[in-house]
């Protein structure tokens, strides 16, 4: 019984030492772990790639849509044609008359590109866009006082 309530007194006390010896505070490492956090969220969560009014940053929009929707898009892409690959030429700015031509082309790349090569949502997309280039162009050229 005895030494029990000696190490149930001596334990505690020993880690208050410890703690003290050291210079650690509780308050220095909670606010420490906190600001870490803070940054590493902050970075990382995504805020650049929304708005204030939590919607996502046009910019970001094609990257996601190929992020969330890799394997129907790789389905489209291989027939050339479907709703995914319509709905992401319409993100990249590919009029709708020209989405049967986009497609055409899309699939042609597609053959042609090793699938290793597509293994990651920002390469497909940079061959997606590479692709709808000339379709842009061809549109803003026949109506420039469009966007």
């Amino acid at each position: 019984m005895r030494g029990r309530l000696a190490s149930t007194i001596l334990v505690p006390a020993g880690l208050a030492i410890a703690v003290a010896a050291t210079g650690c505070s509780i308050k220095a490492t909670v606010k420490q772990t906190t600001d870490t956090t803070s940054n590493i969220t902050g970075t990382t969560s995504g805020h650049a790639w929304w708005n204030e009014d939590g919607l996502l940053n046009p910019e970001h929009k094609a990257i996601a849509f190929v992020t969330l929707n890799q394997t129907n898009l790789e389905q489209d892409m291989a027939k050339g044609e479907g709703e995914y690959l319509r709905s992401l030429g319409t993100l990249l700015g590919v009029p709708a008359h020209e989405h049967p031509a986009y497609g055409a082309a899309v699939q042609t790349r597609y053959a042609l590109t090793q699938e290793t090569s597509l293994d990651n949502p920002a390469a497909r997309l940079s061959l997606l866009q590479d692709t709808a280039q000339p379709y842009r162009q061809k549109t803003a050229a026949l109506h420039p006082d469009r966007p």
